[in-house]
């Protein structure tokens, strides 16, 4: 798997994307964007980024919803998303819960790993967006470079402590694209001239 002819960024969906809630998620209509969260995924793709969702899901596993309701607050989730010229390229789920000891239910890399082999790529450096410290811990033994921001469960796992090396915090979704396009963006430094 070599460098990608794209760029990849990998999102959580609760807390990252949407407002989270302890009880879940479990129709569309609980599903509420954070402020500002669509519009930087539209800002990721016009800056050729292909954004993907993973989320663990484990309201399946305890049946407070079923798959037909997952998809419809998936359906909200795209519908609001292509209003604001944004585009999730796809959602990878994990429908267990902890007490099924799957390999895909973050911490675990197995949604990662399902992301690296869908899009033929490694995810080293891809940039890895979540609230908790479960999404950070799944793309940082994946390769990817994780990111937190401090809505939903944010705060709380800052204040918790334990982030991987190398996490950089910002208070939402849309300041941690800010940053990530301003950095790429900015030019690199002149060559040094040895006289």
């Amino acid at each position: 798997m070599g460098a990608p002819a794209f760029k990849l960024i990998i999102l959580d969906r609760d807390g990252v994307i949407n407002h989270d809630s302890p009880d879940f998620i479990k129709s569309p209509a609980e599903w509420i964007p954070v402020p500002g969260s669509l519009e930087a995924i539209a800002r990721l793709n016009q800056a050729g980024y292909r954004v993907v969702v993973a989320s663990n899901q484990s309201g399946i596993a305890r049946e407070l919803f079923d798959m037909v309701t997952l998809n419809a607050i998936h359906h909200k989730m795209h519908s609001l998303a292509q209003q604001v010229g944004a585009d999730i390229d796809a959602v990878f789920f994990c429908p267990h819960s902890a007490a099924d000891n799957c390999d895909c239910r973050k911490p675990k890399p197995g949604m990662f790993t399902e992301i690296a082999q869908r899009y033929k790529v490694s995810l080293k450096g891809v940039p890895v967006v979540g609230d908790s410290l479960r999404d950070l811990q799944a793309g940082y033994v994946s390769g990817c470079t994780p990111y937190l921001v401090l809505t939903g469960k944010g705060e709380k796992t800052r204040a918790t402590g334990g982030l991987p090396p190398g996490t950089q915090v910002f208070a939402d979704l849309a300041a941690m694209v800010a940053q990530l396009l301003k950095t790429a963006a900015a030019p690199a430094p002149a060559p040094a001239i040895n006289q």
